[in-house]
């Protein structure tokens, strides 16, 4: 709220927000007079503080930690207590606010502009404030319950406040969160404006009106203890016209775009909408939460027999049940999903925000399974060469970069990217197939939400570029040179290497001083056998025709290189499982190249490097084949054995060294 001098003047009832007038956002330092220093650190730098507090190792939390951790965070019943306030004690035009949450955001974050649903309270993310202002600068919109902007008012009041942003700060992406009526919202904005460097995020978008129930909620309006009857009424006409004006500009939107698409939404077609959207926008992708109901950013997974009808109309009991059941984060979908971005383009190493404690936790939970399963024996090397069990030959400085042998459709990447974080808390990024970032058109390949896990774990597209700031980061960095032609081999090339045939890494490792670490990794024939590969499949026009579309749809890489590395058809083996065995892996000396830059400028002499790493890699492998037949609890029946006598949660001893 503002006075007539212009000033910003408190509300008594609204006490965690700050606000500013429609006609122009002011410079968020003059109105964050409660922000103090220490809450101004930078995001990376209190994560390093976490880490440096807590020892050496990434600390797995128990279930009831991070139950712990859940409920430090803003509730559903701060969303009614809040909301009630906002709508009760206010009136007068649409206007931004910003959390006092969302205060801890540094100086190169973009801004964030939140459009709310149906609702129109502009809290629709307070369970998100927290994590968001650590990486965006926050603005909510707030409509008023007695506020009757138009749709069109509403637009140009948006826009007006995005292209003021715009022009204080051209060089950096504008992100609009819109929820159902907000999508509506953020699509006519982008419509209006190709011209600037817009990131939608749309939950559940309201461009499916006509497919709604929503058009015959009317008796359930009294249901409502939040808004007036009259502005839900108001709210619903609102929406059908924001919908159909959105739809009629669909194909002018050019804006960047993730559409999150909700399985048990009972108010609108949201999955349904969400592939028709992805299908007419140009440059957009989707993300489906096959769980969750309606309200995204508020309520979690949402059983069969949620009532059809808005948060509004529900009981704050009925909801606050539900609220911890599968919630979701939209800071981690944005990192998931590589569209956070403090430029015009994404940079995957600069840009990139490790995984919080508790993203980590909640990642590791999807594969600790298979690692139970697999107890994965690592071995690495001490600079004197000894070899040791556990991960202490790896150096903890980088820049460091690990080459090695990829196993069948990468099986070996689940039990250790995370041990290295447990162990030693280094985050290894993995130089991965473009194909888990984007596409070159629709088609057969999976939904690019498939691979957020890879991202979230700091993947980047293989190139030349992203190995040199990766390097020039001192990032621990893992690298496989027979890539795809590797990882989807054919029937008995298990523990074969597909490398090209010259040195791709060597100088660029040298250029940083990088130590190289060759390794390998065995143990994908005692979990899965080959039985129907690429060449079997080719023979069939059924498969092959699958094969070529899939082939067509992803990055040409290697264009210039000629042998097996080069044929990298995307399909899929077909395999038959075995009784599982056991991982092993074993990390071999590293291999300094500092000091060597000048003599591995000479190409024959970075050659020769080349052959040893790929010589080493394959030492690696025929030791652990060796080692392997001679432990006792390679058969898991015999670690199941041992678990239930010493307890699940110890350590299965293998072979001695």
């Amino acid at each position: 709220m503002t006075s007539t001098s212009g000033k910003p003047k408190g509300n008594p009832n609204i006490k965690p927000v700050a606000l500013w007038t429609e006609e122009r956002p002011p410079a968020t330092t003059t109105l964050r007079t409660q922000t103090t220093t220490s809450r101004r650190r930078s995001f990376v730098e209190e994560e390093k503080k976490k880490s440096s507090e807590e020892g050496e190792t990434i600390k797995i939390l128990k279930e009831e930690e991070l139950e712990e951790d859940e409920r430090k965070r803003k509730s559903l019943k701060n969303y009614f207590d809040e909301a009630k306030n906002m709508v009760r004690s206010d009136s007068g035009p649409p206007r931004w606010f910003s959390p006092l949450e969302c205060e801890s955001h540094t100086s190169d974050s973009p801004v964030l502009f939140y459009l709310p649903g149906i609702d129109g309270v502009g809290l629709g993310l307070i369970r998100q404030h927290e994590l968001l202002g650590k990486i965006f600068d926050v603005w909510c919109l707030h409509i008023p319950a007695k506020d009757r902007t138009s749709f069109t008012g509403l637009v140009k009041m948006i826009e007006k406040s995005v292209r003021s942003e715009n022009c204080r700060s051209p060089n950096k992406p504008i992100y609009i969160v819109g929820d159902s009526l907000g999508a509506c919202l953020a699509l006519a904005v982008a419509a209006r404006n190709p011209d600037l460097d817009l990131v939608l995020i749309l939950a559940n978008p309201g461009t499916s009106f006509s497919k709604s129930v929503l058009q015959s909620t009317e008796p359930l309006l009294i249901l409502t203890d939040i808004l007036p009857k009259e502005t839900l009424l108001w709210k619903l006409e609102l929406l059908k016209s924001a919908s159909a004006y959105a739809n009629a500009r669909l194909q002018a939107v050019k804006a960047q775009t993730l559409i999150l698409c909700s399985g048990r939404d009972q108010l609108l077609p949201s999955q349904e909408e969400g592939q028709r959207l992805r299908r007419a926008l140009p440059k957009c992708q989707t993300h489906s939460f096959d769980d969750n109901g309606h309200f995204l950013f508020l309520v979690g997974r949402s059983p069969s027999h949620l009532p059809s009808f808005p948060i509004v109309f529900v009981s704050e009991t009925y909801l606050k049940d539900r609220e911890e059941e599968n919630r979701v984060d939209l800071v981690t979908i944005i990192k998931s999903a590589s569209y956070y971005r403090r430029g015009r383009n994404v940079d995957y190493v600069s840009d990139y925000m490790p995984p919080t404690i508790t993203e980590f936790n909640k990642i590791y939970e999807q594969s600790r399974w298979f690692t139970c399963v697999t107890s994965p024996v690592m071995l690495s090397t001490l600079e004197d060469g000894k070899i040791v069990m556990g991960l202490s030959g790896i150096p903890a400085e980088g820049p460091v970069l690990f080459v090695g042998y990829h196993n069948l459709i990468g099986i070996e990447l689940a039990p250790m990217i995370p041990q290295f974080m447990i162990e030693r808390n280094i985050l290894v990024r993995g130089v991965a197939h473009p194909m888990i970032f984007f596409k070159l058109r629709e088609g057969k390949l999976p939904d690019l939400g498939t691979f957020d896990i890879f991202r979230a774990m700091g993947a980047v597209p293989v190139s030349g570029k992203n190995l040199y700031k990766l390097m020039a980061s001192k990032s621990h960095a893992l690298l496989y040179p027979g890539g795809m032609r590797e990882a989807l081999h054919r029937k008995g090339e298990e523990y074969k290497l597909f490398w090209p045939e010259t040195s791709e890494f060597v100088r660029m490792a040298a250029r940083f001083g990088a130590k190289i670490i060759p390794f390998g990794a065995v143990g994908e024939d005692d979990f899965a056998q080959v039985v129907f590969d690429y060449d079997d499949q080719k023979k069939i026009p059924f498969f092959g025709s699958g094969i070529e579309e899939k082939t067509n749809e992803t990055v040409k890489l290697r264009s210039d290189t000629i042998g097996e590395v080069a044929n990298q058809p995307v399909h899929m083996p077909y395999c038959i499982p075995k009784v599982p065995g056991r991982f092993y892996y074993y990390f071999g000396k590293p291999i300094q190249t500092q000091g060597r830059e000048s003599e591995l400028r000479d190409r024959k002499k970075a050659q020769e490097l080349y052959l040893e790493v790929k010589s080493e890699v394959e030492n690696c492998l025929a030791y652990l084949r060796e080692k392997r037949e001679k432990d006792p609890y390679r058969n898991i029946l015999a670690r199941f054995i041992h678990k239930a006598t010493h307890g699940f949660t110890s350590e299965v001893p293998t072979f001695e060294l």
